[in-house]
């Protein structure tokens, strides 16, 4: 079998070859590169001959997968799938899977870093510091007492729900199903007009799906609170990122931190975020953990195991 890794998955060296051992001592071919393919054309190239590859982030387009015809499995070292050409897998049968779970702590421990980021002007204090400033103009809020909205109830959601929780926060979401689970906790359920209007603190944890692109609309975040905080790790077509650039300018809302744009970074100069005011962003680093990498890495790994004994695992499609 041939088998590539067709970008770098983050951990050591010494680490991925332990990982990578078995495999070549089992007969197959396993060819890894050590960068990102610059283009399709060079994606088409590192995937020609190959019957199984893994990626990450970089997006693998139906053209290459159209022009790999040995291709039959894809391990997504990755929790969404967006970026993968997938209709093209439908058309050829080929498996997708992906490494779910890998970062739902990282990803959770993030958000609350931005709340407490904006709440408490941790950037502007700094800047305060080192230009010479005091705490004038700095008073913050707490997260005790907020009422926090969560976006997508899966297994990150609640894991960031369960952390606002522990900070003293009440916790709203909603979800395509209601989370038995989740409310006995102390978790209520609202519709996503209601959640956006009631919180202090939005926070979206859902898939990049036709049916949620574009889900948070100019019309929901005028919705939002005057004081209340819009954070985005999720998916940055999920957002009409374009509105909340407006509605941040216009003093809608008190401030937005978004990990997650329309495109990857870096983003072109005259993107509206950039000149949004009251804005934590970050160049897609939520998932970015030494710990996260390496469950990550073990998780691809052994879906490519499971695949080839003909019993996959964490199949998307």
């Amino acid at each position: 079998m041939n088998i590539a890794l067709l970008e770098p998955l983050g951990i050591p060296s010494s680490m991925l070859e332990n990982l990578i051992a078995p495999f070549r001592a089992g007969g197959h071919a396993f060819t890894v590169y050590p960068d990102k393919a610059a283009d399709s054309a060079e994606l088409i190239r590192r995937c020609a001959g190959q019957e199984a590859v893994i990626i990450a982030n970089r997006p693998l387009p139906a053209e290459v997968i159209a022009a790999s015809p040995a291709l039959r499995f894809i391990d997504v070292a990755f929790t969404g799938i967006d970026h993968i050409g997938l209709d093209a897998c439908r058309a050829r049968g080929i498996t997708v899977s992906n490494a779910a779970n890998y970062s739902n702590d990282t990803v959770a421990e993030l958000v609350i870093g931005m709340a407490l980021s904006l709440l408490r002007f941790l950037p502007e204090a700094e800047r305060a510091v080192r230009g010479g400033g005091t705490s004038a103009g700095l008073m913050g809020r707490e997260i005790s007492g907020k009422t926090v909205g969560i976006i997508g109830l899966g297994r990150i959601g609640l894991r960031t729900a369960r952390l606002f929780r522990a900070f003293g926060a009440q916790v709203v979401y909603t979800s395509r199903t209601r989370k038995p689970d989740a409310e006995a906790e102390g978790m209520r359920f609202l519709p996503l007009g209601e959640l956006m209007a009631e919180s202090d603190i939005v926070s979206l944890h859902t898939p990049n799906t036709p049916e949620t692109r574009g889900l948070i609309s100019r019309e929901l975040l005028l919705r939002m609170k005057p004081t209340a905080l819009f954070i985005n790790c999720a998916r940055g077509p999920i957002v009409d990122n374009r509105a909340l650039a407006d509605v941040l300018n216009a003093g809608k809302i008190a401030g937005a931190a978004v990990d997650v744009f329309d495109m990857e970074p870096p983003l072109p100069e005259d993107y509206p975020l950039l000149h949004a005011q009251h804005t934590l962003l970050t160049p897609h680093v939520a998932f970015l953990s030494e710990e996260a990498m390496v469950r990550r890495a073990d998780i691809v790994f052994d879906n490519l195991r499971a695949w080839l004994d003909g019993k996959p695992v964490n199949v998307c499609l």
